[in-house]
């Protein structure tokens, strides 16, 4: 009898194991859910690998687990599914500006790894499940612009790593639960444009990292903590008619005015004493757990059968991720190992939103929750060039193509527009491209920060998303291209340069390489590296900005050397370099010197021909044939000969930059 119960219990055992779906089968259920007509979603497959890079937006971990679905602005139709939760591995789930309609499933609170969850801007119904709240590793929660209704759950003050908590633009009713005033590491929180009532809780003012909260276009009433004064322009509470406080613009005071009221009152959490007893079968009687206890020698032998099961289980599990992982193994070096080429990067590009999507999402990197300890930031800087992922991506219309600008091996750049309406260029660089030592990249990002001239592409800002994996940089929009298209340009197409602006740019470029080598104030000397007629931009009024300045501090070491490559392709690399292998400011006056001679002669491509024109004074053969006579020839052979010092064979001979500037200033004031 033992034995015959002990097989239908180990076979009953064994045949959940075994039925219990792969992380492939989870993801065909999930596909059929949100893309239940299957155009979309082409290309997850029953015969494919989902980790072998061919599931579109699906990213894995090292142990071949996914930990990233990326499906943003796809045009999702369908809903989420509970089959969701069976991803336990995931990290990062991005679902957002998509119409997808339908409740959010309570199984979703089953990912306790995820770290960020990307909802918002669909068309989602229904309640906030409470079981959001159990989510212990969530750090951004964006479920704004849908339908939902009901009230905030008070279980979101559980979640001890919640820094974005964005709700803005649903239905949601009901008070604001003081609970997430708990919520210690909470940066930004949005409620704005919902129909919640009742005041605004005093613990909630006092939470230590809160600098943005939106609560506009409710019904809240009563007196504003005074508290919440600190936030300053990162408090928005507009059209809550029945709000007042003292110290606040356009708001009367309170009648009675008392900081120390009341906090709203919070549901009460049922407890074990509460559930009838029928309410719950799994619940034993006091009778049963006696009659229990009097029959010792069956918990024994249902003992020795669970540790019998659970070893048969645990072998069975093991054998089964042993041989997948030989299978990632050989996959992987199948494949490639790590960073895209142009030629994956453009493939990646044509498949996802973002090209970007890349094949690491580590858990631990987060280069900004160290950055207000360690990185030299104080928070006001920190805090005025710290954009979130929502903005960049709201910007570009998430990453749409229409908006992609360039893409090299390492980053993409993406145009954008601003809430404010101002236009910007978004670098876009994948966390395996940057330093891998936190502290060093946030050294860099800090050195970014600092480099301010009329010269320079200004950085506006960065955000770095734990869960993508990556690293972006705003900067101002330049918005007639850089330099390059304005060489070798064919009769009939493109824009000629006129010899006076030609001077202009030249000026413009040195004045920006020289304001990088001069150490002030708290900024430092910084050699670019990694000039050339790329880097330079020309705005409307044809001044040259200089871009990429103190990149290479945020880049990895086989980053920086693999752009180093292209740079020595076209001349730029002085030669010492491959000698020494490493850069001086003489490198970038080097560098500078080609630039010189390529706005001369109006061609990309300068020769020995060029350099030896340039010293006889061949106007011919060393200025641009296009401008028709129409240049300065003393001007010519100035320029000329200030390209040939920087240019000199020997760093020792060439001048500093500061030179070069008194040159150019000596005879602009000559001439």
């Amino acid at each position: 009898m033992h034995s015959l119960l002990y097989l239908l219990l180990l076979s009953f055992t064994l045949s959940q194991t075994l039925s219990s779906p792969t992380e492939l089968e989870l993801l065909m259920e999930i596909k059929a859910s949100l893309d239940p007509q299957n155009r979309l979603l082409t290309s997850w497959e029953t015969n494919k690998d989902p980790c072998s890079g061919s599931f579109e937006g699906v990213a894995c971990n090292e142990l071949g687990h996914v930990a990233n679905i990326s499906l943003q602005g796809k045009g999702l139709l369908g809903q989420i599914p509970a089959a969701l939760g069976g991803l336990k591995s995931l990290t990062g789930l991005y679902l957002h500006f998509n119409a997808l309609n339908g409740v959010i499933p309570k199984e979703i609170a089953e990912l306790s790894e995820l770290s960020d969850l990307y909802l918002n801007v669909n068309n989602l119904s229904g309640e906030i499940p409470p079981h959001v709240g159990n989510m212990s590793n969530l750090q951004v929660l964006q479920l704004c612009y849908n339908k939902l209704t009901g009230s905030i759950p008070t279980q979101l003050g559980s979640l001890e790593k919640l820094s974005v908590l964005a709700l803005q633009y649903n239905q949601l009713t009901g008070a604001i639960p003081a609970s997430l005033g708990d919520l210690e590491l909470l940066s930004r929180l949005d409620l704005s444009f919902n129909g919640l009532f009742g005041p605004i809780p005093v613990k909630l003012a006092k939470a230590p990292l809160l600098h943005s909260l939106d609560i506009r276009n409710n019904s809240l009433s009563g007196n504003i903590p005074p508290a919440l004064k600190r936030l300053t322009t990162g408090f928005q509470y507009g059209n809550n008619p029945d709000l007042c406080g003292v110290g606040f613009s356009n708001l009367e005071t309170c009648a009675t005015s008392d900081p120390n009221r009341p906090e709203p009152s919070e549901p009460r959490v049922a407890t074990e004493k509460d559930i009838p007893e029928s309410a719950n079968p799994s619940y034993c009687s006091k009778s049963d757990c006696s009659n229990l206890s009097k029959t010792p020698r069956y918990g024994i032998i249902f003992g020795v059968i669970g540790v019998f099961i659970a070893m048969s289980v645990t072998g069975l599990l093991m054998f089964s991720w042993h041989r997948r992982r030989k299978q990632k193994i050989g996959s992987a070096l199948d494949t490639f190992d790590g960073r895209l080429s142009t030629d994956q990067a453009k493939e990646v590009s044509r498949r996802s939103a973002s090209p970007l999507i890349s094949l690491e999402y580590p858990n631990g990197w987060d280069p900004l929750a160290i950055g207000r300890s360690k990185s030299g930031f104080s928070q006001e800087v920190l805090e005025s060039f710290m954009f979130n992922l929502e903005e960049v991506e709201r910007a570009t219309q998430c990453f749409s193509e229409m908006n992609l600008l360039g893409k090299s091996n390492f980053s993409a750049i993406y145009k954008g527009i601003l809430r404010d309406g101002s236009v910007v260029a978004i670098k876009c660089i994948t966390k395996t491209s940057c330093k891998s030592d936190e502290a060093d990249f946030l050294k860099g990002l800090k050195i970014l920060t600092s480099l301010k001239h009329e010269n320079l592409v200004r950085l506006r800002g960065f955000c770095c998303s734990k869960g993508r994996g990556e690293c972006f940089l705003i900067y101002d929009f330049v918005p007639n291209g850089n330099l390059v298209q304005y060489l070798d340009v064919k009769d009939g197409s493109g824009k000629v340069l006129e010899w006076s602006t030609r001077i202009s740019i030249i000026n413009g470029i040195a004045k920006g390489i020289a304001h990088l080598h001069v150490s002030k104030g708290n900024k430092h000397a910084l050699v670019h590296q990694n000039i050339s007629a790329e880097k330079v931009f020309i705005d409307r009024w044809y001044n040259p900005m200089l871009s990429d300045s103190g990149l290479h501090k945020l880049l990895a070491d086989d980053v920086v050397f693999s752009m180093l490559k292209a740079s020595a392709a076209m001349g730029y690399l002085a030669p010492e370099y491959t000698t020494t292998g490493r850069f001086t400011e003489k490198s970038d006056v080097y560098a500078f010197g080609i630039i010189v001679l390529q706005i001369l002669s109006g061609k990309r491509n300068i020769t020995q021909l060029t350099h030896h024109a340039a010293e006889a004074c061949k106007f011919e053969d060393f200025i641009d044939a296009k401008l028709e006579g129409n240049f300065s020839e003393s001007e010519a052979a100035k320029l000329g000969r200030i390209a040939l010092c920087c240019t000199n064979e020997s760093p020792n001979h060439r001048p500093t930059m500061e030179t070069v500037m008194q040159e150019l200033g000596e005879y602009m004031v000559a001439d």
